[in-house]
């Protein structure tokens, strides 16, 4: 680990109340004193104190900003190392001169990440409590952001180390028997290592059991509005997005394009696309939005199909219905406020009662039944209790997985009596597979990977 000093912008670039940088290493006081202009040097100070001063530039005395400078030590930082922030008034311009000088005095830009890095090498917090950080950053729900709270309070870590712990003692008793031979009852061990194994895989399971609902609240249940033009498609995005993000009119087709919208519904994260209305059109423009309509619907995890409930069902709508008898789909019956046309028996027949929702988004109707619909496919009615440590990575998924088919092996394997020392090589699989979830067995590329994707400042 080097000890360079870095630093760069915590806030979001453009105009706002206050922006702040951040600076991280050995040099860290000394870079932000030489600029720093206060009652106090800031080579003196007490840690986790703040002081108000001005940024100078001492080549030419030239005053940069009025600003806050927070001090904090090592090891009592994020970093577990010396730890400058700057608090400055926010806009492009003067934080990127506070910046600018900043560089000029033996600190370096920071890469993406890298503060968090620093702090998963420097031992604050493991590897999967480093990647709940970006999960906090991008939560899209309340929810959503409880679960990557937990994951970077430790809840993961902890019942990770719990089972690698179990899987050493299995491991510790199987080298106890195979350097001492003569003590070892080859039927007590077998039975031994099977109890063990089961165990473990048990509370596996019960962690992947957990992976879809997760996934969900981590990145959201990717939704297509299908159905022909004028049915209430942009209606219903409107109403759930809770802003005029589609245009609205009579007139049918005005819906080009595939439209993204991120919702919030009762806790669940949606990325919902309102889709042009499907139906055979001469306009080629039109033509190219059903054509996105119809890629949008066969990659989609739901699809709210919508219906206009004063209207007879038509002989495209139906042959619809029968191509998405197998996909996830809850079928809206709108405009309930009008005199009824549709005969609902058409829907029941091919969908169950529960997803079949009626619905008048003039008048709001309706809303609360679709929420419960969604959740009754996702999360078994309701969403699970927030005590539930949820697992949403798809590194860490594949990993426990993983851990899991090489304990499977090591149970198969001394059912068939194969040697000790051998199963002993599937159970070390399984414990160095959750290793890598928390960090103790990765390479360097996959951990310069993984802080990769995270925000520069962060």
């Amino acid at each position: 680990m080097t000890n360079d000093t870095i630093a760069a912008i915590s806030t979001p670039l453009g105009e706002g109340g206050i922006a702040v940088i951040r600076v991280s290493g050995d040099g860290a006081v000394a870079a932000v004193e030489s600029v720093f202009h206060g009652k106090s040097r800031l080579s003196q100070v007490a840690t986790h104190t703040v002081h108000y001063g001005w940024i100078q530039d001492p080549a030419t005395e030239t005053r940069i900003d009025e600003v806050l400078v927070t001090v904090m030590r090592a090891p009592r930082s994020f970093t577990m190392e010396d730890v400058v922030e700057v608090s400055c008034h926010g806009g492009f311009i003067s934080v990127k001169k506070v910046l600018d000088l900043l560089l000029e005095h033996d600190v370096r830009l920071a890469e993406p990440g890298e503060f968090t890095k620093r702090a998963y090498l420097n031992g604050r917090i493991d590897l999967s409590q480093a990647e709940a950080v970006i999960d906090l950053i991008r939560a899209k729900s309340d929810r959503a952001y409880k679960v990557a709270m937990k994951q970077s309070e430790g809840s993961l870590s902890k019942q990770i180390k719990a089972l690698r712990h179990d899987l050493v003692e299995l491991m510790a008793h199987i080298e106890v028997n195979i350097d001492y031979p003569e003590h070892d009852v080859e039927e007590m061990t077998n039975a031994f290592i099977k109890e063990k194994c089961t165990l473990a895989m048990d509370r596996i399971g019960q962690l992947l059991n957990t992976a879809q609902q997760g996934k969900i609240l981590r990145e959201g249940i990717v939704t297509a509005i299908i159905g022909k033009p004028n049915v209430g498609k942009s209606s219903l995005l409107n109403t759930l997005a809770q802003e005029n993000r589609a245009i609205v009119t009579d007139i049918p087709g005005t819906t080009r394009d595939v439209i993204e919208e991120f919702v919030n519904v009762n806790g669940i994260p949606l990325k919902l696309l309102d889709t042009a209305g499907i139906r055979e059109t001469s306009d080629i423009v039109e033509q190219i939005g059903v054509e996105k309509s119809r890629s949008a619907l066969a990659d989609a995890d739901l699809i709210l199909l919508v219906f206009n409930g004063a209207e007879e069902l038509q002989p495209d709508e139906i042959a619809l219905m029968d191509q998405l008898k197998d996909k996830q789909t809850i079928v809206i019956v709108n405009k309930l406020d009008l005199p009824q046309q549709l005969e609902m028996e058409q829907l029941t027949s091919r969908f169950p009662a529960e997803r079949v929702v009626r619905m008048s988004l003039l008048e709001q109707q309706g809303i609360i039944d679709l929420e419960k619909a969604i959740a009754s496919i996702f999360f078994s009615g309701q969403v699970e209790s927030s005590d539930l440590t949820y697992v949403s990575n798809v590194r860490h998924i594949s990993l426990l997985k993983k851990s899991n088919s090489s304990l499977k092996e090591a149970y198969q394997a001394t059912e068939a009596f194969v040697p000790i020392d051998m199963v002993q090589i599937d159970i070390r699989n399984a414990w160095e597979f959750l290793g890598e979830i928390i960090g103790d067995s990765v390479g360097d590329s996959l951990i310069d990977q993984i802080f990769s994707q995270f925000c520069l400042g962060k």
